[in-house]
């Protein structure tokens, strides 16, 4: 099989090419996330960058790289179960057969000769996008300028077989090429076809660069010549890096600025001033995908503008909860310091309205409702680790199994420096407990469970609703919906910590880390209803065993992330259908 997002020079329109870059972005950003690999003590090589870095112009938008190799394109096919098999299949056939097919190209013939281990394909940004005042669009070719475009960049390990396919391109069903020299390079240039007007040109003998416009193709030889593309940028050369892997199926890199302006120009959901203010503080998010035997992994980082007054505070001492829930845990998420956590979401969410919570309005809330200070009553005594688990109910027999699972809110009453702040805690604690009991009328029950004491809170209606405890001496808990503080009162001998899934998915570095996260997606879907948040989520939730992640402050600048999703095999994978014999027997 032939890596099909592979692309020549014979492109009829635009939309093939937004079809390729969302696609390959779904494969790298879709699937979740962000991760780590940190290369100590090393000096920075081109190899360590997204392939093309010094190409690409520094605004690109999104850049993503993905391999040629067929076997690795084959391992991704064996992911899964028939019916997500069938539906990357469906989408491989097509990029296949629009890039490379309908223009009269075999990968195996004309492509795997000269290109090397992997392409890149960019977005550009329009040029005025990084304006403060756009200028007026008089000419045709100044409205192209004010487009997104694309650039995409082939390595070249065969320089005299690419320079005879540049030279001798098949013919285009409708238009001419021209040839054209820009700054002592030559272009070859379609004209006459409906909609764009195609560029490619050999840079410096080792790079094939094709796109969407001439103008896209000036601006990758400016950055080149210039030495203004993304390898120059901010933060770029020493953070993609931590995230090198040389049998990486794909990367990819994002803009933030960029993004944000853009967004804040769409007259749909434009970003409010102080929104894209505080998004200015981030630079660059990047990520490696690579195919493991049993799943996908992702490394990630995410990095601070170099020039923003914000610092990030190293404080990596998070991985003991998964130690304190049991093994039959669904999920778990837990973090190294829920009040710095808090203070975070505010400067990235605050005025934002697509922030799922605002926090005036959270802080709000927990005021009417119990009268306790969010920052006063709560969070000041919450500098330590904390969780969030979902834990299944096992029903005793002739007890009524209202909740089919329990919510368990777990947090180190500690300062910054791990002093226990338990007193501190006990009186905001027993605030509410005055609160539930005065105001709800619920009976504030003190209790046993394995001979440590606890307290229940027992509705009106006489049924148990909530539990709150201490574990470890200075690790404050609460349970809310199904009856389980047993199943955590006393520490579980079998924990999370020790089952296989955990330990198989949830990625063992960064170490130290500041959070981790674990959900068992085979037994929740099994058990539990989920809410529909994505397209075809029922057949991708199919796919997939379990997902974990773990992350760690890097430095002041920048973040770390490592995850991996566990998913299932299709066996006797099938290749995939020819191409049809009409479409690649295209004469020159």
């Amino acid at each position: 099989m032939a890596p099909p997002l592979v692309s020549v020079p014979m492109k009829k329109n635009k939309k093939p090419s937004l079809v390729l870059t969302l696609s390959a972005a779904g494969l790298l950003i879709g699937a979740g996330s962000v991760a780590y690999w940190l290369l100590s003590q090393r000096q920075i090589s081109s190899s360590d960058l997204l392939v093309g870095a010094n190409i690409i112009p520094g605004d690109a938008l999104f850049a993503v790289s993905l391999t040629t190799d067929p076997q690795q394109w084959q391992k991704l096919r064996e992911f899964g179960t028939r019916e997500t098999q069938a539906e990357l299949d469906r989408n491989l056939v097509e990029l296949r057969d629009r890039f490379l097919t309908n223009n009269g190209y075999d990968f195996q013939k004309d492509i795997a000769p000269w290109v090397g281990n992997d392409v890149t394909i960019a977005i550009l940004a329009p040029a005025t996008a990084s304006k403060a005042v756009p200028k007026p669009v008089t000419t045709n070719e100044d409205a192209a300028s004010d487009q997104q475009s694309m650039v995409m960049v082939l390595p070249v390990k065969n320089p005299e077989i690419a320079k005879n396919i540049l030279a001798q391109p098949k013919t285009l069903k409708q238009g001419k090429w021209i040839d054209r020299i820009y700054q002592g390079i030559a272009i070859k240039q379609s004209e006459g076809q409906t909609g764009e007007n195609l560029s490619a040109a050999l840079i410096d003998g080792r790079f094939l660069v094709i796109t969407d416009s001439p103008k896209a193709t000036e601006r990758a030889i400016d950055a080149y010549k210039n030495q203004t593309s993304l390898a120059t940028i901010g933060g770029f050369a020493e953070n993609f890096p931590k995230i090198a892997n040389y049998q990486r199926f794909g990367q990819f890199y994002v803009n933030v600025p960029t993004a944000a302006k853009i967004a804040a120009a769409s007259p749909n959901r434009p970003l409010p001033a102080q929104v894209l203010a505080q998004l200015q503080n981030n630079q660059g998010l990047a990520g490696t995908m690579t195919l493991e035997a049993e799943g996908i992994r992702f490394k990630g980082v995410s990095w601070l503008n170099p020039n923003s007054q914000r610092v990030l505070a190293v404080e990596n001492k998070a991985g003991k909860m998964q130690s304190r829930v049991p093994a039959e845990t669904l999920m778990m998420l837990s973090g190294g310091n829920l009040q710095r956590l808090w203070g975070d979401y505010i400067l990235t969410s605050q005025g934002n309205p697509l922030s799922p919570i605002a926090p005036e309005q959270l802080k709000g809330g927990i005021k009417s409702l119990t009268t306790l200070d969010l920052d006063k009553d709560l969070l000041s005594w919450m500098k330590g680790e904390f969780s969030l688990s979902v834990i299944p109910n096992t029903p005793k027999e002739g007890s009524p199994n209202d909740f089919r699972a329990g919510l368990v809110f777990m947090v180190q009453a500690s300062n910054a420096g791990g002093q226990s702040l338990r007193n501190s805690a006990e009186a905001s604690i027993k605030q509410l407990d005055d609160v539930m009991r005065n105001q709800y009328q619920f009976q504030v029950q003190p209790a046993k469970v394995a001979g440590q004491p606890v307290v229940n809170w027992v509705s009106p209606y006489g049924t148990l609703t909530a539990t709150h405890g201490w574990l470890d001496g200075d690790v404050a808990f609460l349970v809310v919906g199904a009856p389980i503080t047993d199943k955590i009162v006393p520490k579980p001998n079998n924990t999370l910590a020790s089952t296989i899934p955990f330990q198989q998915t949830v990625p063992t570095e960064p170490n130290p880390t500041n959070g981790q996260f674990f959900l068992d997606v085979e037994r929740t879907v099994n058990n539990f209803p989920l809410p529909t948040l994505i397209p075809n989520q029922q057949t991708l939730l199919a796919a997939t065993r379990s997902i974990g992640m773990t992350s760690a402050v890097s430095d002041s600048r920048s973040n770390l992330y490592d995850i991996f999703i566990a998913l299932k095999k299709v066996s006797n994978t099938t290749p995939l259908p020819s191409p049809e014999s009409n479409n690649s027997n295209s004469s020159r």
